[in-house]
C-alpha cells in the first residue's frame, strides 16, 4: 500500500500539471516518497480542525512543486477536492500556481520565491519554542510540535537560506527539520555549473545535525526516510537537515533532466510514466483503499488533538492564569491601552526615540510582543528594556522565553522570519533596520502584504537627515517603493503623538505596517494625536478658506509650519496638512478627504525628503513639489536640508509660485 500511495501522489500531481498545461512535475515525481512518509507517519494534524494550535507546521519552500502539496492535502482529508486538482492553476481556483496562504485550506504560508519558506519555517519554530517556554509545565506540554520544511537546490542557492539557517543554528531550534530534495537539477541544467559547495559541511558549520538518505539507488525505500526523520526528531538541541538524494522527474522519460522541471510532461511522456510506475487507473482516479490508508493518518491526528484538548482542560484547572494567558495569546486580542499615557511626551524627540518610548509602554501591556533588530537595536531603539516588574530577556537557546531578538546582520531573513512567527500565531512580531536597508527586506515585506499579516517594520534614519553617513545610507526611493506595495501601510510620523498613533494603528491593522522614523529631533504639535490614524489631517489651519495647502510627512511638517508663518506675514493664508500615511488617508470617506484637502484650493506645495512620485496626485496641476531627485550627499543634516531646498523660505516661495499659476 505504501508503494501504491506514493505512486498515486506522483501521478495525481503530474495529471494536474498536464491538465493545466503548465506547472513543475519534476519535484513531485522525485520527492513523493519523502512527502508520503512525513504525512503518513509523522506530521501531527487533524484535517477536520486544520487550525488546531498544536499541529505540526509543514512548509513547501520549493513552492513551484505546489501540485505535490495539493495532492497531499486531497489524499489526507483536507478540504481540497479532486475537482480542485483538476482546476490546478486556473483562475479563481483553490489550487493556484504556487501555494497561497488564505486561499487553500492547509497552506501555512505563501511560498514560491525560493528560500522564503525556509526562513518562514525558522520563524514558526521560533514561535513554538517561545510559547513552549512561556506556557509548558511539567506534565503539560501545551505547545509541543515540529516545523518541517521541504526545499530544493534552488532554495539553498538563495542567500536568504544561508541567513535563516545560520540564525536557526545559532539559536538551537531543535524542532526545526529541513527536508532537502537534492536532485541537482535547476532550469539551466545540472547544479554543478554554479553550485558546488558541500552542503553538509555548510550546515554542520552552522550548528545543524546533518543526515543523508540515498533515494537514487533506492527511490521508494520508505524505511530509510522514516529512520532519518526519527533521528531528526530525537535531536532537540540543534535543527536538523536531511539531505535526500533523489531523481528529478522520477519514472518519466525526462527523468534527471531540466526538461521536467518547469513544464508538463506531455501526453506521451505522462503515459510512459504511468506505464513505468504500473499505474493503470483512469485520469484523476484514486483507488478507495488508498483513501482508507491515508485517512488513518488523519484519524490518528484527530485522536492526538482530542488528547491535547483533554490535557489542556486539566492544565486550565491546575494553571488557570497561564491557561487564560495562552488563550489570549492565541486569540490575538489586544489589551486596553492607556491612550493618555501613550500620547504624552514631555519634550521634543526624534520619532525613533518616541517609538522607543511607545514600544516599551506597549510591551508592558502586550506580553505577546516580540521582536528586535538586524544588529541595530542601539540605533533603531527597538529594545524592550527591563524594569523592576518586567524582565524581557534575549531570545536564545538558553532562554527561548526572551522577547528581544538579536537577528544579526540578516535583514532579508529577519523579515521572512517575522512572517513565519506571525503566521504561527500567539506572538506579535516586529523587526527593525535602517530605512535604506528595507531594500534587503523587500521581498519578504511584499509577502507580508500579499498574505495580509500584521508584521510591524520599524525603519529608522528615514531621509537625508542621516547626514554624514552620506548617500549610501540616505533613503530616497524607499518611501515610494513601499507605498507601491498593495496592503502595506507606510507611516512617517511628524512627532511623538503621531508615532504613538502609528504604533496603535499597526497593532490594530490586519496587514503589515512600516514605521518610518527620523534620526533628528522633531517638535511636538498641539493638534497632533490619534487623528493621525486617519492618515492625513489638518495640523495647523488658518482663519476662513486657505489660499494654499502645505502638505508634508515626517520631519518636513516642521518646515511647512514655519513656512505658514512666513506666508502669514504677507497675508497669505496657508493650511498645514500632516500626511503620515497616504494609504490610511485614501481609505477615508470622500467627504473627509475633501474636508482636509479641498478641491477648490488649487495652490499647493507637497514636501517630503524622498522621491516626488507619491505626491503628484495631491499637488494637482498647479501645485509644487519639494522632494529629492538625487541620492543626497555626505554632510551635516541641517546643511543638507538647506542645500536640497527643504527650508521654510523655499516652501513659502513655492507656495507663492503655485498661487501665481
Amino acid at each position: 500500500m505504501k508503494h501504491l500511495t506514493v505512486n498515486a501522489i506522483r501521478v495525481l500531481a503530474a495529471e494536474a500539471i498536464e491538465n493545466a498545461k503548465s506547472g513543475h512535475p519534476g519535484l513531485p515525481l522525485g520527492s513523493a516518497p519523502i512527502a508520503y512518509s512525513l504525512f503518513q507517519d509523522f506530521l501531527k494534524f487533524d484535517p477536520q480542525d486544520i487550525g488546531w494550535e498544536d499541529r505540526d507546521r509543514f512548509v513547501l519552500s520549493a513552492g513551484h512543486g505546489s501540485a505535490l502539496l495539493y495532492t497531499l492535502l486531497h489524499l489526507y482529508g483536507y478540504p481540497v477536492t479532486m475537482e480542485d486538482l483538476k482546476n490546478f492553476r486556473k483562475f479563481g481556483s483553490k489550487t493556484p500556481g504556487h501555494p497561497e496562504y488564505g486561499v487553500t485550506p492547509g497552506i501555512e504560508t505563501t511560498t514560491g520565491p525560493l528560500g522564503q519558506g525556509i526562513a518562514n519555517a525558522v520563524g514558526m519554530a521560533m514561535a513554538e519554542a517561545h510559547l513552549a517556554a512561556k506556557f509548558n509545565r511539567t506534565g503539560f506540554p501545551v505547545v509541543d510540535h515540529h516545523t518541517y520544511c521541504l526545499c530544493g537546490d534552488g532554495c539553498l542557492e538563495e542567500g536568504i537560506s544561508y541567513e535563516a539557517c545560520s540564525f536557526a543554528g545559532a539559536n538551537g531550534l531543535g524542532k526545526l527539520i529541513l527536508l532537502y530534495d537534492c536532485n541537482e537539477i535547476t532550469i539551466e541544467g545540472n547544479t554543478s555549473i554554479t553550485f558546488r559547495e558541500d552542503i553538509a559541511k555548510r550546515f554542520e558549520a552552522q550548528n545543524w545535525q546533518v543526515l543523508k538518505v540515498d533515494l537514487v539507488s533506492k527511490p521508494d525505500n520508505i524505511l530509510l526516510i522514516t529512520n532519518a526523520i526519527r533521528r531528526a526528531q530525537r535531536e532537540t538541541k540543534r535543527p536538523s537537515l536531511i539531505i535526500f538524494k533523489t531523481h528529478i522527474g522520477y519514472g518519466s522519460p525526462l527523468e534527471n533532466t531540466p526538461k521536467c522541471h518547469g513544464s508538463p510532461l506531455g501526453e506521451y511522456n505522462l503515459a510512459e510514466t504511468k506505464k513505468k510506475l504500473g499505474w493503470e487507473y483512469p485520469p484523476f482516479t484514486v483507488p478507495e483503499e488508498i483513501y482508507r490508508h491515508t485517512r488513518k493518518a488523519g484519524k490518528k491526528g484527530a485522536k492526538r488533538r482530542r488528547d491535547w484538548q483533554t490535557m489542556f482542560t486539566e492544565y486550565a484547572k491546575k494553571y488557570p492564569l497561564l491557561a487564560g494567558q495562552y488563550r489570549k495569546a492565541m486569540s490575538g486580542l489586544l489589551p486596553p491601552f492607556d491612550l493618555d499615557d501613550l500620547l504624552t511626551f514631555e519634550k521634543p524627540l526624534s520619532t525613533r526615540q518616541a517609538s522607543s518610548v511607545v514600544l516599551n509602554k506597549i510591551a508592558k501591556e502586550l506580553p505577546t510582543l516580540i521582536g528586535g533588530s538586524a544588529d541595530l537595536a542601539p540605533s533603531n531603539l527597538t529594545e524592550m528594556k527591563d524594569t523592576d516588574d518586567v524582565h524581557y530577556g534575549s531570545f536564545s537557546q538558553e532562554d527561548f522565553g526572551g522577547r528581544n531578538i538579536h537577528f544579526g546582520i540578516r535583514e532579508h531573513a529577519m523579515a521572512a522570519i517575522a512572517n513565519g512567527m506571525c503566521l504561527h500565531g500567539g506572538v506579535r512580531p516586529y523587526c527593525a533596520t535602517f530605512f535604506v536597508f528595507s531594500d534587503y527586506c523587500k521581498h519578504a515585506m511584499r509577502l507580508s502584504a500579499l498574505m495580509e499579516i500584521p508584521v510591524i517594520y520599524v525603519l529608522t534614519h528615514d531621509s537625508i537627515g542621516v547626514g554624514e553617513d552620506g548617500p549610501t545610507h540616505e533613503p530616497v526611493e524607499q518611501l515610494i517603493g513601499l507605498r507601491a506595495i498593495p496592503n502595506m501601510q507606510v507611516f512617517r510620523p511628524a512627532d511623538g503623538k503621531e508615532t504613538a498613533a502609528a504604533w496603535l494603528y499597526a497593532l490594530k491593522e490586519h496587514a503589515p505596517t512600516a514605521l518610518v522614523l527620523s534620526r533628528q529631533t522633531l517638535p511636538n504639535y498641539e493638534r497632533s494625536g490619534l487623528e493621525a490614524m486617519k492618515g492625513g489631517y489638518i495640523l495647523d489651519d488658518c482663519p476662513g478658506k486657505p489660499d494654499v495647502l502645505l502638505i508634508a510627512s515626517g520631519s518636513e511638517v516642521e518646515i511647512c509650519v514655519e513656512a505658514k508663518k512666513k506666508l502669514a506675514e504677507e497675508s497669505i493664508k496657508a493650511r498645514v496638512v500632516s500626511m503620515p500615511c497616504i494609504e490610511a488617508f485614501e481609505r477615508q470617506s470622500e467627504a473627509y478627504r475633501e474636508s482636509v484637502i479641498p478641491s477648490f484650493v488649487k495652490a499647493r506645495v507637497c514636501v517630503e525628503a524622498g522621491s516626488p512620485y507619491s505626491w503628484y496626485r495631491y499637488a494637482g496641476e498647479k501645485g509644487e513639489i519639494v522632494a529629492m531627485n538625487n541620492f543626497g550627499a555626505s554632510g551635516a543634516a541641517p546643511l543638507l536640508f538647506e542645500h536640497f531646498g527643504f527650508t521654510a523660505d523655499n516652501v513659502a516661495e513655492k507656495a507663492k509660485l503655485s498661487l501665481r499659476k
